[in-house]
């Protein structure tokens, strides 16, 4: 693997990753919701479901991608459902209310398979990497070690974007600490995250 295909995947993430779509607003809708920890697992989620494609395409698997079409549409549908049900979560939400450790660490959960399903179900994602990725860069030639620097560059770029859409939305979230404030942006957060899973629904 040259430099150069090193160099021309990171751009193309890149701007796989800045466009906005599901993963960025539900990264962002989360943040404000909840915060930058949150957000996070939000995108460790996204950046695994990029992975589990990047693999496919790479081990040659892309037919059998396509034999679980009807699969992964479950997969949209299931991921749609479960953006609603955060979503109204979100939406309800009692402004100033502590989250014990207990459910804290089932929320996390809960935001890790929300990115993953977020990823698995967005066409966009599976374009890229199943008829996109092997126009420029030669999969079947990748060593171990190439295989291992391509994850290794994918996961940088995806989750460095991600991670600054999070970081930018938290930092907007600092600004407002008043329960009315709050509230106000638990029900945008809510409101992104459902209109996201409407979307998902929507477009299987």
């Amino acid at each position: 693997m040259t430099l150069f295909s090193m160099l021309a995947l990171a751009g193309a993430m890149f701007l796989l990753a800045a466009t906005p779509g599901p993963g960025v607003f539900a990264t962002v809708a989360r943040s404000l919701a909840s915060g930058f920890g949150h957000a996070a697992v939000v995108v460790a989620g996204i950046v695994t479901g990029d992975l589990v494609f990047l693999l496919l395409a790479i081990f040659g698997l892309a037919s059998f991608a396509e034999l679980l079409g009807d699969f992964f549409l479950l997969v949209k549908v299931a991921g749609g459902l479960y953006l609603l049900w955060l979503g109204y979560r979100i939406w309800n939400r009692v402004p100033g209310t502590v989250e014990i450790s207990g459910v804290r660490e089932l929320s996390w959960r809960q935001n890790y398979v929300s990115g993953l399903v977020i990823t698995l179900g967005n066409p966009k994602v599976i374009l890229f990497y199943l008829g996109f990725l092997p126009t420029f860069l030669d999969l079947q030639s990748l060593a171990a070690v190439d295989i291992a620097i391509v994850a290794i560059v994918v996961s940088l770029v995806l989750g460095g974007v991600m991670l600054g859409y999070a970081w930018s939305a938290a930092r907007a979230r600092e600004l407002f600490r008043s329960e009315k404030a709050e509230r106000t942006m638990n029900r945008f957060a809510g409101g992104v995250m459902m209109t996201t899973g409407g979307v998902l629904i929507l477009k299987s």
